[in-house]
């Protein structure tokens, strides 16, 4: 209550009252003057209510507040049954009902302006149903509900316009400006106009600059076409562009994909997407509608203060707490703990848990999926526009990417071919070259011996024999060598694969036995782990039942303990409360005069009387100050008067001695004489 009266006397010291109250005169103020501040309030609202309630009987004031709260859709605090004593309360001019009035029409103020503003225009006048069987009465009243709706719609024009952030002076001054610009356009046309008059075939040469500029105006228009249809021609590429990836997409999908396998994922998709429309969508909705009820229903209600939270808050808990006290009886009572269908139920509302976070999570997933593919259009797109070639994607880069892996692998194999062959080829190179300069000097030598023993050209003739006859075995042994290898390989080759069979068979015996093995084991292992499911579920159920129960009990006991150290708190209070005032008691009724003095009350009282006769003396010392006051202004006045006079004869003085003495007056027998 303190925050509100002090919210109330804030509002009341600015503009437009300027009340300059504080805490205590507000609220000292009689049943009467609250009344005239809240009709001034209700004044400043609506002009209409700016009357003087002393001149108006109570009960028209009580009523005229009423209509306009009404119109302002104030709720009083409390019940419908309190009704009745709001209205008293409101005529006698009752605190408790004026200061929530205030606080709720203060808080408020420009809204509530616009609001009385609006109900002088559309609140509707009910006519009779037997007044409107006459045309006259119709049409008008067919006529007074067509201009409220006129009324409805300029004002949300006007609104609209006041929050668009247009100003009229703005638009003024630009209209202003515009004038200022015609007129000076004007009066440059004209002036050209004289200009051009002078010219021969000024008429034929307008004529023509017309022409050109309705020419220009045409170009633009058909450029701008232009553009607009490049821009068209973009976004249809664009559109086939996703078309084709999403065809590209399905038939890579399609690819390796059977009927079944289709049919099973589409199942899947509408499982999902019912489940999300009959069960998860619903229930969302039903929340929302909750919270949107509560929100209005929260919106409707009056201001409330810190006491009304607390209170509030008080009641919740209480609620709660019984909340939590018949559902532990229900527990007790209905679902003992070894009973199957309560872990069952634990059961089906673990699954239920699990499932909603599942399509929670696939849901993300999807989002995430489409705002990526929607990333990598974009990508696409700008890479198209850069370089101007497909991007791939999916199993296209993957295949890009190994073939450039194994292309990278044959390449540095064969860049180490050919650093070794150059290498050898060097190496090569240098050997034929020291042995054509030894078989050059072998043939210079073996010339001059045929030249000597008179046989020349025998050496060369001998070598052309023995290369033809070399040829011819090597090429019989090479005939003969690949039939025998053949020959040889055939037979190896049939030895293998009857080893292969040989070694095989009892392999293929031994994997049919451990297939059915495997076959067994499977089956096992799948009801194992129906079995281990169940048990995890249970244990998981018999856990979170076990946890809650902790919890409660956790919260209970530090509930407990701050209620024992808020109680330990409060009874060491009292007792240091309790023994001051037995020593105050004690002192107070004391014999001794020294003890008495030191009791408080003996001190405030003493206190009191010094404040009293201070405040005596300051009064008479007052009351002296405005008598002599008069007096004594006048007394200060006579001082600077004649401290002025001082002034002005010294002055006077100072001028005399500066002056430069022309003559001498000599007074004689009354007489005066200048002497130069």
């Amino acid at each position: 209550m303190s925050d509100q009266i002090k919210s109330i006397v804030e509002k009341l010291n600015k503009e437009p009252f300027k009340k300059n109250y504080n805490l205590i005169t507000f609220d000292s103020l009689e049943s009467m003057q609250l009344l005239q501040l809240l009709n001034d309030v209700l004044g400043e609202i609506d002009p209409k209510h700016v009357v003087d309630i002393r001149e108006e009987m109570p009960e028209q004031t009580a009523k005229r507040m009423l209509s306009l709260l009404g119109i302002l859709k104030y709720k009083p605090p409390g019940s419908i049954t309190d009704l009745s004593t709001f209205r008293q309360g409101l005529v006698i001019g009752s605190k408790p009902v004026i200061h929530p009035v205030l606080h709720w029409l203060l808080q408020r103020t420009n809204e509530l302006k616009k609001r009385a503003y609006l109900a002088r225009f559309l609140i509707k006048l009910e006519v009779p149903a037997e007044f409107l069987q006459d045309d006259t009465v119709a049409d008008t009243n067919k006529q007074y509900e067509d201009l409220m709706e006129a009324f409805k719609n300029l004002h949300k024009e006007c609104e609209q316009l006041k929050t668009s952030g247009f100003s009229t002076a703005e638009i003024r001054r630009d209209i202003t400006a515009m004038e200022e610009e015609k007129d000076q356009l004007i009066k440059r046309v004209e002036r050209l106009k004289k200009r051009v008059e002078t010219v021969q075939n000024h008429q034929r040469m307008l004529e023509i600059a017309r022409q050109l500029r309705v020419e220009k105006e045409r170009e633009e228009s058909l450029a701008q076409q232009k553009q607009e249809q490049k821009n068209q021609l973009f976004h249809a590429e664009q559109r086939l562009q996703r078309v084709q990836l999403q065809l590209k997409d399905m038939q890579h999908a399609v690819v390796d994909s059977k009927p079944e396998s289709l049919m099973k994922r589409l199942e899947e998709e509408i499982k999902f997407n019912s489940y999300l429309c009959s069960e998860k969508f619903p229930r969302e909705l039903d929340s929302k509608k909750q919270s949107l009820y509560f929100l209005q229903k929260v919106v409707s209600e009056p201001a409330m203060g810190q006491s009304d939270l607390n209170e509030l808050e008080t009641k919740i808990n209480e609620v709660n707490a019984q909340i939590n006290q018949l559902i532990e009886k229900r527990m007790m009572k209905y679902e003992p703990i070894d009973s199957k269908f309560s872990m069952y139920r634990q059961q089906a509302s673990i699954i239920s848990r699990k499932k909603e976070a599942k399509a929670e999570e696939l849901q993300a997933a999807k989002e995430e999926m489409s705002n990526m593919e929607r990333q990598m259009l974009q990508k696409a797109n700008q890479a198209r526009e850069l370089d101007g070639t497909e991007v791939l994607k999916g199993d296209e880069f993957k295949r890009y990417v190994n073939k450039l892996r194994s292309k990278n692998t044959f390449y540095k194999k064969k860049r180490l071919e050919i650093a070794e062959i150059t290498a050898e080829y060097g190496i090569l190179q240098r050997t034929e070259e020291l042995l054509k300069q030894r078989h050059e000097a072998i043939q210079q030598q073996l010339q001059a011996i045929e030249d000597k023993k008179g046989i020349s050209g025998y050496s060369y003739t001998q070598e052309e024999l023995e290369r033809v006859s070399a040829a011819k075995s090597e090429m019989d042994e090479m005939k003969g060598r690949t039939l025998d290898n053949m020959s040889e390989m055939v037979k190896k080759l049939n030895a293998m694969v009857a080893d292969k069979k040989s070694s095989l068979a009892p392999i293929i015996k031994e994997l049919r036995q451990l297939r059915q093995n495997c076959q067994e084991l499977t089956q096992e292992c799948d009801g194992k782990k129906v079995q281990y499911d169940s048990c995890a579920a249970g244990l998981e159920s018999n856990r979170s039942t076990l946890e809650q129960e902790v919890k409660g009990l956790r919260e209970e006991c530090i509930q407990e303990e701050s209620c024992y150290h808020h109680t330990n708190c409060m009874k060491k209070n009292l007792e240091v409360q309790l023994q001051r005032a037995k020593d105050e008691m004690k002192t107070y009724v004391s014999p001794d005069p020294q003890d008495r003095r030191k009791a408080i009350r003996e001190q405030y009282t003493r206190m009191i009387l010094e404040q009293e006769n201070l405040g005596k003396k300051l009064r008479e010392k007052q009351k002296a100050v405005r008598e002599s006051h008069g007096p004594n202004m006048k007394q200060a006045k006579m001082w600077r008067d004649f401290e002025q006079l001082m002034e002005c004869k010294r002055e006077c003085f100072l001028k005399q001695q500066n002056q430069i003495s022309v003559g001498q007056v000599i007074q004689e027998g009354g007489e005066d004489r200048l002497v130069l």
